[in-house]
């Protein structure tokens, strides 16, 4: 694995305030999980993956009494810490500001853009969109999604560096996408874990709070888990054979919490593992690294 590391810079601010930066990025699909070091008085220290379906962990400076990435507010731990991440769409400037008492940091964040995987195919896309009778399904289905991610919950599983649920061939790439004669199709949203055979267990990448075990089929997502990793962080396990928790079951990075099918629209026995920040959507790769 090649790692660039980009050494701390300063920047005053109205001639008081410093901003300390600490970043890491890599270079590829693989990661490293580096801890954010301490915040320096009135300063911002973060440290993650600085690219588009990539994240950032940091500390506030003592007196930070609000942060936001882009003017969308995000959380502050007790002890400072804070979590942010970059939907796959990313510009490739971000802003952080934080706001203290009688003054304000405004930090700009390089996202470094990603070469995503594009299929040209030369056939048209299917005419029309679902049929009533579908969305009559759908809706509730979505509503209960929905409502799962707006459960906040106290995991820490977002402090982590995950791990990967299970092992096999990945069989389909977060940021992915179909063109068709121009038109571009739905990217794929996750990782695929192909393991061979339906009922492989697979466990929990860092710890969280159960918050949606399907007690049936989803149509498309099949028999559903959710996890909320805490600060607004949530992974999604889809096609499961089995779902080995229940909601509101709080589990341990590790522990095997379903088995791997293909319940719903699933060509072959798989695990989609996606992963959200708030509406972003994130690549799992950029947190637990290669596989092996």
């Amino acid at each position: 694995m090649t790692v660039r590391k980009v050494l701390p810079a300063s920047l005053i601010l109205g001639g008081a305030i410093v901003v300390s930066v600490l970043a890491w990025s890599t270079l590829g699909a693989e990661s490293i999980a580096p801890v954010a070091p301490a915040a320096a008085p009135g300063s911002l220290t973060y440290a993650g993956e600085l690219t588009q379906g990539g994240w950032m962990r940091g500390k506030a400076p003592a007196g930070t009494t609000a942060l936001a990435l882009n003017g969308q507010p995000v959380a502050i731990a007790p002890d400072g810490s804070w979590f942010a991440a970059f939907d796959r769409d990313a510009g490739t400037i971000a802003t952080l500001t934080a706001t203290l008492k009688g003054r304000r940091i405004s930090q700009p964040v390089s996202v470094s853009p990603r070469a995503w995987r594009i299929e040209n195919v030369n056939i048209a896309r299917k005419p029309g969109g679902p049929t009533e009778a579908f969305m009559a399904i759908r809706r509730p289905e979505l509503d209960r999604i929905n409502a799962a991610r707006a459960l906040k919950t106290n995991a820490q599983g977002w402090r982590q560096h995950f791990i990967w649920p299970a092992e096999g061939r990945i069989s389909g790439r977060f940021g992915s996408q179909r063109i068709y004669r121009g038109e571009p199709g739905a990217y794929h949203s996750g990782l695929d874990i192909a393991t061979g055979t339906s009922g492989t267990p697979f466990m929990a990448p860092a710890d969280g709070v159960v918050i949606l075990a399907a007690e049936k089929p989803f149509t498309l997502e099949g028999n559903l888990l959710m996890l909320d990793h805490g600060m607004g962080l949530n992974s999604a396990f889809l096609h499961c054979s089995e779902i080995l928790v229940k909601q509101g079951d709080h589990v341990r990075q590790g522990q095997v919490i379903g088995r791997i099918g293909m319940s719903g629209r699933a060509t072959g026995p798989h695990l989609h593992w996606s992963i959200k920040w708030n509406e972003a959507r994130l690549d799992p790769i950029l947190f637990t690294g290669p596989m092996n």
